[in-house]
């Protein structure tokens, strides 16, 4: 009859052991990590993408807002807007207070007592000037509540004139907002979105000739 020996040093173990294991949960990990860091990288890249998008449609909105309401010049061969206008005290909800909440659910959602009503009543132009600045700040910060918003004019080509922008300016819209380096490295500021700013700004500028 014959006999069989087992072998002693024969490896019987049957399924996955442990370093399989770890070197399995390991790989996992790292493509994890790799799907987290893509979603950073998208909802950082689409934030950004949010605020430039919707200033520049703030920025077109204000333009057409100002060829709307401007008049001809006194002294002829040209138009102009009222010089409320550039009052920087109408944007951004100057003065108002707000105890609680984002500056769209405080200020916009109910026309302040301050604010003319001018889509009922009969305004003059310094009321309709209030009202256009207080609507393009509420849509501004619709999608940011940093975004801020400012009208200035360039090349006043008649200092004769009474109006703060004369016949053949140019009206500049700008719609500013705080940005942060990402991965410590320094973003290329653009100087005009970052006058009288201590943190770097990113913008849209919109210039226009009524």
């Amino acid at each position: 009859m014959k006999s069989t020996t087992k072998n002693p040093y024969t490896n019987n173990q049957l399924g996955v052991g442990m370093i399989e294991v770890l070197v399995t949960l390991f790989i996992l990990s790292v493509g994890l990590l790799g799907v987290a860091y893509l979603q950073f990288v998208g909802s950082f890249t689409n934030s950004e993408a949010l605020s430039r998008s919707q200033s520049v449609l703030v920025a077109q909105q204000l333009t057409e807002r100002l060829r709307a309401s401007a008049v001809f010049s006194p002294l002829g061969k040209g138009l102009v807007v009222h010089n409320d206008y550039f009052d920087e005290s109408l944007y951004n909800f100057s003065g108002m207070t707000c105890a609680t909440g984002l500056p769209h659910e405080c200020y916009c959602l109910e026309r302040p007592n301050t604010i003319p009503n001018c889509n009922d009543n009969v305004c003059t132009a310094a009321q309709v000037a209030v009202l256009d600045a207080y609507e393009v700040s509420c849509s501004a910060v619709a999608a940011n509540p940093e975004i801020e918003i400012s009208l200035s004019c360039e090349l006043d080509n008649n200092a004769a004139q009474t109006n703060f922008c004369g016949v053949g300016s140019r009206h500049v819209v700008i719609l500013s907002w705080p940005v942060e380096n990402w991965q410590n490295i320094n973003r290329t500021l653009n100087a005009d979105c970052n006058v009288d700013e201590t943190l770097p700004h990113d913008c849209v500028s919109v210039d226009v000739t009524l």
